[in-house]
């Protein structure tokens, strides 16, 4: 018989859909369900609503696990835990490396917080690609902008971004070292709720995280003063539970971000274009160079130029091996052809 104690769990997030799940899946076994709260590369460690234990899985299970994920597990004294099985998340954050290979970044989450720095680290198409990211998994959006005591600029940042981002996310200004933060951030950050932080190096998550934790449960460190990017102070994702209530998933900062092929996301992430496309001259406008284009009439050009890069990662993505040897070739045929020219 699955052990649990729903109550407990579902202050860290367990949902009846998935604890349906894990009864079906447990049977008659003598089971704890459990979350999954850290994973290294030879282990991992869950929580069952009071503690953290180590827990040890098949390479098969383990190669899946993602933090936030639900697991059903074999107590042992004195020993690690053994990870039986894993539940099927209700959705999962997923990034596309250089190499194509999917990356998961954490499950099971209803906010992805969105850190980007008032310094160095500002960059609306950065942020777009996060929005992206979110979109894609069906994660609700919120974007936290750092630093904005350092910033005197700062009203005016969050000015653009409002009159640039549509569908336009809750934007919020905020010091991460002030514990006013955790104020704002309170509608958040409800017993059962994960929020995972997101941003780049230096952002601010892991000062955030701190804020909101109320200790110094992650390492924090400066950032370089040409170019304000952090030094991967946090190496691991973590999943850390808040005094409001929450569960918040630390993860730490990419340098580059693809979100995964999804024409929906990119829909949803660029509405204002989906909708003027409608008004365009041509129903085929590419929104590029074509007469009566309502889209380039309308949208702030770098927002458009960022669009435009997405969409073409978003295809080269759904191209198969052979049609990228088919590109490459054409590419080398139009070069050489230009350097004999």
């Amino acid at each position: 018989m699955l052990n649990f104690d729903f109550p407990r769990l579902a202050a860290i997030g367990l949902t009846p859909v998935l604890l349906q799940q894990a009864l079906a899946k447990a049977g008659d076994e003598a089971w704890q369900l459990a979350r999954v709260c850290r994973v290294q590369r030879d282990c991992a460690w869950v929580h069952d609503g009071e503690d953290e234990h180590p827990a040890h899985a098949l390479p098969g299970v383990h190669a899946e696990l993602a933090v936030g994920d639900w697991a059903l597990c074999q107590p042992r004294e004195h020993e690690p835990w053994r990870l039986l099985e894993r539940l099927e998340p209700f959705n999962q954050l997923v990034r596309v490396n250089d190499e194509g290979a999917r990356q998961a970044y954490a499950s099971n989450v209803d906010t992805a917080l969105l850190v980007m720095g008032l310094d160095g680290d500002y960059n609306p198409r950065r942020l777009e690609r996060y929005l992206g990211l979110a979109a894609a998994a069906g994660v609700a959006p919120v974007v936290a902008l750092s630093k904005a005591d350092l910033c005197p600029d700062a009203e005016t940042r969050l000015s653009e971004l409002e009159q640039r981002l549509k569908p336009l996310p809750p934007i919020l200004l905020l010091n991460g070292t002030d514990p006013a933060c955790r104020d704002v951030l309170r509608p958040w950050l409800g017993a059962g709720q994960t929020l995972v932080l997101l941003g780049s190096s230096g952002a601010g998550k892991s000062t955030l995280s701190n804020t909101l934790l109320g200790e110094e449960a992650q390492a924090v460190g400066g950032v370089r003063a040409d170019d304000s990017r952090g030094r991967h102070t946090t190496t691991a994702r973590t999943l850390l539970k808040c005094p409001d209530g929450a569960c918040i998933i630390d993860t730490p900062g990419v340098r580059t971000l693809q979100a995964p092929p999804d024409a929906g996301a990119l829909a949803g992430s660029f509405a204002d274009i989906e909708e003027l496309a409608g008004r365009c001259q041509f129903r085929d406008c590419s929104h590029l160079e074509e007469p009566g284009c309502a889209v380039r009439a309308g949208v702030d050009g770098d927002r458009l130029r960022n669009y435009h890069k997405l969409r073409r990662e978003m295809e080269r993505h759904e191209q198969t091996a052979l049609q990228r040897q088919q590109q490459r070739r054409e590419w080398k045929v139009r070069n050489k052809a230009a350097r004999r020219g």
